[in-house]
């Protein structure tokens, strides 16, 4: 349009039709159109300047109609149907180009088919240029295809999955191999990633798998609760993408494709036997990808982030993390739950005997909520059909019985006096179920109420000097008197019971 300008400004000052072509570059024959034009349209030359660029094109510049143009704008109605096509399961862009050649045979081949819905698609959906700030984001996501090791021991060959973490402002890349894409794996890969990076950012950016949402939501999002119990030991936020949306985490998939290149192929030109193995290539070829420079930059993403990214991370907590499952379970009558994994019962306070809690266990401690309140701490054990107890949880009578040892009796018996002890040690050495000992002890130390510890200390006396260790001595004795009167001695010993009898009271035997 300048030239075009130029041309009606040296024709209206004069200017031969030869010194104009020369003076703007331009042809004979093009130069007589636009004159032509000019003289037809009837406008002065005050009105030529008025008028804006695409206005003198309409005047000056003829439309061109093609049949590619009619056939491309007959194509260009076709591409809505052609999108919600491609939404349905097995439909290709290749088979709605035959449907499209099936209805105009005269259409466009399958190379500009594809060129121009990939033109309107991008302007029915522009991207967005993210701008990354240093420590905001840390993207992760598993990688489509898998590596392999060889199991030293079976020959069995174990595919693995490929987890990739990259931070946003200085694309650090952080890849492992892992088992799975279960919680556990998918919780100790991303732990790992923070660890390499040295520090936590502001959030986490995950895909919709079931190890980091449980339902996705384009607002709200349900989080693994115990990916989200991760993020919070860590500090640090969820953000996931939404689902179907690749470009939320278009950085990390980029890293994918990259790690295709730059991780796979040297690392599959070694046979491995563990997983560890495999790994330790793994961090090789990361490191020397990570250092190397980025084209076009004259640093490489390990400088960058040294130099913008890690101040501005935040500081790993003092421990690591241990991966929590969760198992619901009632408390039984006695006071227990079971954690089903180990078949283990674990004790909590009496009052919540009943009540359905919720046990959160790691490989060292189970943890016991109820109503979001810890109820219970143990440390976890693995042997089956055994409990854990912990006495501050019973109620003060079982608590009582619970304590109940030849040590806890005969202490007792010492506090109340020497002899008392020393009557309890015989009970206790006579008898030949603990059980029934302990019934014995509990009845003797029980009379102390009932007659006083003075009466009680003479008659445990009495008794160590006849070597008849039993509660039934005990009471004869008090009932007898013989606990405070010597003189009384030989009707104790004629109150010996005769070998074979049984305790028989008015007769003169006893116990």
């Amino acid at each position: 349009m300048i030239k075009i300008r130029l041309i009606l400004r040296l024709h209206d000052q004069g200017v031969s039709r030869h010194q104009i072509a020369a003076r703007s570059g331009t042809a004979r024959n093009t130069l007589k159109k636009y004159l032509a034009a000019y003289v037809a349209s009837g406008l002065t030359p005050e009105a030529i300047a008025q008028c804006s660029d695409k206005e003198l094109e309409e005047l000056f510049v003829a439309p061109q109609h093609s049949p590619v143009n009619e056939r491309l704008q007959q194509l260009t109605h076709h591409f809505p149907s052609v999108e919600k096509e491609l939404k349905k399961k097995g439909v290709t862009l290749l088979t709605c180009w035959e449907q499209y050649r099936a209805m105009h045979p005269d259409g466009l081949g399958k190379s500009q088919f594809k060129h121009y819905f990939a033109q309107w698609k991008g302007r029915q959906n522009p991207t967005m240029n993210q701008q990354h700030k240093a420590g905001d984001k840390c993207y992760i996501d598993f990688a489509g295809e898998k590596l392999s090791y060889t199991d030293g021991d079976t020959g069995e060959v174990i595919a693995t999955e490929v987890f990739v973490a990259i931070l946003g402002a200085s694309q650090l890349t952080y890849v492992e191999a892992v088992r799975s894409q279960q919680k556990e794996d998918f919780i100790s890969a991303c732990q790992n990633a923070l660890h390499f990076f040295g520090g936590v950012p502001a959030a986490l950016v995950p895909d919709n798998l079931k190890s980091a949402v449980t339902k996705s939501s384009r607002y709200e999002p349900t989080l693994n609760e115990t990916f989200a119990d991760f993020a919070a030991h860590y500090a640090t936020v969820v953000l996931p993408a939404r689902a179907y949306r690749p470009r939320d985490k278009a950085l990390v998939e980029g890293a994918v494709r990259i790690a295709y290149t730059r991780i796979y192929v040297p690392v599959r030109k070694a046979a491995y036997t563990t997983l560890e193995a495999l790994n330790a290539a793994i961090s090789e070829a990361l490191e020397a990808y990570n250092n190397q420079k980025r084209s076009n930059r004259p640093y490489s993403r390990r400088q960058l982030f040294e130099e913008v990214e890690r101040c501005a991370l935040a500081p790993l907590p003092q421990f690591p993390y241990h991966c929590k499952k969760q198992h619901y379970a009632t408390v039984a009558k006695n006071g227990h739950v079971g954690l089903s994994e180990d078949k283990h019962y674990y004790s909590v306070p009496y009052r919540f005997i009943g009540r359905k809690v919720k046990l959160l266990y790691s490989v060292q401690s189970v943890e016991i909520f109820f109503n979001y309140e810890r109820i219970a701490l143990h440390h976890r054990s693995r042997r089956p059909y055994q409990y854990t107890t912990d006495a501050a949880h019973m109620a003060s009578t079982h608590r009582f019985v619970a304590e109940w040892s030849p040590e806890f009796f005969t202490a007792w018996g010492h506090r109340v006096a020497e002899e008392v002890g020393r009557y309890l040690e015989g009970v206790l050495r006579t008898r030949p179920h603990p059980e029934q000992a302990y019934k014995a002890c509990v009845g003797i130390l029980s009379l102390a109420k009932k007659v006083g510890e003075p009466r009680l200390i003479n008659a445990c006396k009495r008794g160590n000097s006849y070597e008849r260790y039993s509660y039934s001595t005990i009471e004869r004795i008090l009932d007898l008197g013989l606990d405070g009167r010597d003189a009384e001695e030989e009707v104790f010993n004629e109150a010996r019971p005769m070998p074979g009898h049984n305790n028989i009271r008015g007769g003169g035997y006893y116990e």
